[in-house]
């Protein structure tokens, strides 16, 4: 979809980086309060900002925005941590 958005140049300064192209600030801009809000996952987000894990992390945190990471996720990456160590110790013995 393209979208074309008309923004008086007295407003445009304030709402766009100098350094940034219009487009993409918009579209960071629009991004990050999707995700914000619940109505983009963070896969969605770095599919369509083209951006790896990592540097999804620092995109948010950039803006203010902190990964939701609940209990259980922690749990789960705990032990997908402690298969995959002994899975490699095993592997290398």
């Amino acid at each position: 979809m393209q979208i074309t958005v008309n923004i008086p140049d007295e407003v445009a300064s304030r709402l766009l980086h100098e350094a940034t192209e219009p487009a993409r600030a918009l579209l960071e801009s629009a991004a990050a309060e999707a995700y914000r809000e619940g109505r983009m996952t963070g896969y969605e987000l770095r599919t369509l900002l083209g951006l790896t894990r990592y540097d999804l992390d620092g995109f948010l945190k950039a803006r203010g925005i902190w990964i939701e990471y609940t209990p259980e996720q922690l749990d789960a990456d705990t032990e997908f941590q402690r298969a995959f160590v002994a899975e490699r110790s095993r592997k290398s013995a």
